[in-house]
């Protein structure tokens, strides 16, 4: 019996022993086995990933809803050559030429690199997307494979699609430059971004800039590019604002060709017509006849980069006739029964001699007005007093910014009041002596059809967001120079202007039309030339609306003609007419028959 236990006591110990032995064995190749994979350094594939979801700079529209310049998305596409299976590489290359568009010989030029290389870095959205979908095709024809490299064994990687930045595009080519002005590359953030050099793209720059990037993680492809679906972790990106402006383009573009067209006769270095919102400053058109592609510039275009109607100054001539005598009017200094003197056209102060282009012997300061006499304004601005009448230049806007949304802004230049005495003040009062700026003298102008108040011009009409929520840019309250009579009293004698007096090429049958012409010398090397900017500025209303307008013709070829009422006068006009024909202004007291030979 001892001995039965002894040999049943020796053959549990050996069974036991011998599981112990399985046991021992089995945790030894398991270590063996993580040892044989973490001694290979075969990685794990990471499932998951992370992504920036980059903001994108604001789009512009005009007021009729075109849009005038637009972020277009940017990407990268990527490959690593040693991912292809060699036998598959030329159905590779000829797939990607396909879908890319990118010539075979340059893919196989890029793929002799034997590292991980970037294919381009320009490719357009709807590209990128064809991209993607090629990817999963080739993955599927297992194109893609691992590879082992120094012991490493390297998991497979298809076409890489990344945002690369973003370009500028503008889409109506010369249209409306250089308001809108352009951009230039900038890399901010590891990618392309687009900057505002000059324009509203510049003014606006604080509006339209990207805002915040957001970020994007998910589950992943082969080719790292994250699969959406209801893994997806996404915090949300703040695109820049967009900006409306108040311009249409379809009037803009109608003012363009008329400039164009125009400027095949009068030959002028540049032609610059305005047209603002009489009482709320907004801004319909600012067309010039020198303008440029903001997608291509070329070195003659350097010119035209600059928005003449804010950043040059001239002296005005006599449009501003209608302004002193404005001031005039206002400190009282107007005596309507009055007859003045006007030397049958020649008048001598100190050394310099006044003439008149066209010479009266007399006159009551409402014809002085209406036939632009240079002495008649001499004597009558002869009892304003300098520090007045500095001060009063300065309360119609002249010598500082009008503050319009432009980046860019000249003051013009005002004498100081030391030079405020005899034929220096004199000259002020027809023009000369003092620089302005086109946008400066439309809005002094607009105080004669407002009821004397100096608005702000601007030509953002507002911004709106992703959601379509839309912010008005708040504008100060605009101060009023002159009594609403006064200003009427101007409004009258610029009609009577217009009817009788040197504007008649701007009259038209069944619109309130006032205005006055302008012609003046322009320096070189400080002497005066026989060089002219012409110009006429004035209104056009109708039962509703009143839109003050401007007309400057720089530098016209003489031979042509230069005076305001031959060149500038006629573009005012046609500048009205297409004011009529786009219904921003209706006729009225005019019969059927009448508007049909008006319209011919």
């Amino acid at each position: 019996m001892p001995d039965q236990t002894s040999s049943n006591f020796s053959r549990s110990l050996k069974i036991a022993i011998f599981f112990l032995f399985i046991l021992i064995l089995s945790a030894f190749l398991l270590l063996a086995f993580f040892f044989k994979v973490f001694s290979d350094k075969k990685k794990t594939p990471t499932l998951t990933t992370k992504k920036t979801d980059y903001a994108m700079r604001g789009n512009i529209y005009s007021n009729d809803g075109f849009t005038l310049a637009i972020s277009k998305k940017l990407y990268k596409v990527s490959v690593n050559p040693k991912s292809i299976d060699p036998d598959k590489k030329d159905l590779f290359i000829k797939l990607f030429s396909i879908y890319s568009g990118i010539p075979q010989k340059t893919i196989a030029n890029k793929l002799q690199n034997n590292s991980y290389t970037t294919i381009s870095y320009n490719i357009p959205t709807t590209t990128a997307s064809n991209l993607r979908l090629l990817n999963s095709k080739l993955d599927r024809y297992k194109v893609f494979q691992e590879y082992e490299e120094n012991g490493r064994i390297i998991q497979k990687m298809g076409i890489s699609v990344e945002m690369s930045g973003y370009n500028r595009q503008h889409p109506y080519g010369d249209i409306l430059e250089p308001l809108l002005g352009y951009t230039q590359k900038i890399e901010k953030d590891k990618i392309t971004k687009a900057q505002g050099v000059n324009g509203v793209e510049k003014s606006g720059d604080k509006y339209l800039s990207a805002k915040t990037s957001g970020q994007i993680s998910g589950s992943r492809d082969v080719s790292f590019n994250i699969i959406r679906n209801k893994n997806l972790e996404k915090s949300d990106k703040k695109d820049g604002l967009d900006v409306t402006l108040t311009i249409p383009l379809s009037l803009q573009k109608k003012l363009e060709n008329m400039l164009d067209t125009q400027n095949q006769k009068i030959k002028a270095k540049e032609i610059v017509v305005g047209v603002m919102d009489s009482e709320n400053g907004k801004i319909l058109a600012l067309a010039t006849s020198r303008r440029f592609d903001p997608q291509n510039i070329r070195k003659n275009d350097y010119p035209a980069l600059n928005v003449s109607a804010t950043e040059l100054s001239f002296e005005p001539g006599s449009i501003i006739k209608p302004i002193i005598y404005a001031i005039l009017l206002q400190n009282r200094l107007i005596n309507n029964e009055a007859v003045i003197d006007l030397n049958n056209g020649t008048y001598k102060i100190g050394k310099h001699i006044i003439r008149d282009d066209h010479p009266l012997k007399s006159a009551t300061p409402r014809e002085i007005f209406i036939h632009s006499s240079n002495i008649g304004m001499i004597k009558l601005s002869a009892n304003l007093a300098p520090q007045k009448f500095l001060n009063s230049l300065k309360d119609y806007g002249f010598g500082s910014k009008t503050f319009i949304d432009l980046p860019q802004e000249a003051q013009g230049v005002l004498p100081n009041l030391q030079k405020m005495r005899g034929a220096y003040k004199a000259s002020i009062s027809y023009g000369y002596g003092f620089r302005a700026t086109f946008i400066q003298l439309l809005r002094a102008y607009a105080t004669f059809s407002n009821g004397g108040y100096l608005v702000n011009p601007r030509m953002i009409d507002y911004l709106s967001d992703y959601q379509g929520e839309r912010y008005r840019i708040k504008a100060p309250q605009p101060p009023q120079i002159i009594s609403r009579e006064n200003a009427k009293e101007i409004q009258s004698i610029l009609e009577e202007t217009v009817k009788v007096g040197t504007g008649k090429r701007a009259f038209i049958e069944g619109v309130q039309i006032g205005g006055k012409t302008g012609t003046a010398r322009f320096v070189v090397n400080g002497k005066y030339t026989n060089r002219y900017n012409s110009s006429f500025f004035g209104f056009a209303s109708d039962e509703k609306k009143t839109y003050t307008i401007g007309v400057v013709v720089f530098d016209p070829n003489v031979d042509e003609g230069y005076y305001g009422s031959k060149t500038a006068a006629p573009v005012f006009k046609d500048t009205v007419e297409l004011l009529l024909e786009g219904k921003f202004l209706k006729r009225k007291n005019i019969s059927p028959t009448q508007q049909d030979l008006q319209t011919q």
